[in-house]
């Protein structure tokens, strides 16, 4: 992981609008990416949809948002659909930026051992640097916690 003020990682990847999102040709605005586990999960679904029903006062505050999974292009684009979902889900099938933002971890379930993404939420300044991360985000609330913190950039 990495700590308040370091450079976030930059990354190129594909967007369920049919465009490639780039994190260094957002500059000068400032971005929130939320990594969330999995489409069309109970969760992840109202992490989605909250940030979507948020998604005028983040652009009024001149904020991009972005959800980052490993799910498929096809995958989000059935869910953006589904879901009327407002703003690019990028696809890192592949897992690369999920490991170079640290969210690939090993998790527990049901007694169960696996790796798989840890809903994390990282807020990025207008200067490509990280300015808050919340680990291990729980969805009631948090959208507005974002928010609250992305206005004060």
């Amino acid at each position: 992981m990495f700590d308040i003020a370091d450079p976030a990682p930059d990354f190129s990847l594909p967007a369920s609008d049919g465009s490639e999102v780039s994190l260094s040709a957002q500059r000068p605005a400032p971005v929130v990416l939320f990594f969330y586990p999995r489409d069309n999960t109970p969760g992840c679904t109202k992490e989605a949809i909250g940030f979507t029903e948020s998604l005028p006062e983040f652009e009024a505050a001149g904020v991009k948002v972005f959800g980052i999974s490993k799910d498929s292009i096809a995958s989000h684009e059935k869910f953006v659909a589904k879901k009327e979902l407002g703003m690019p889900l990028l696809s890192d099938e592949h897992g690369d930026v999920c490991e170079r933002y640290g969210v690939w971890k090993e998790k527990k379930m049901y007694g169960k051992t696996f790796m798989g993404i840890e809903r994390t939420t990282v807020l990025i300044d207008a200067e490509g640097k990280i300015a808050r991360i919340w680990p291990k985000v729980k969805v009631d609330g948090h959208v507005a916690e974002v928010l609250e913190a992305a206005k004060s950039l």
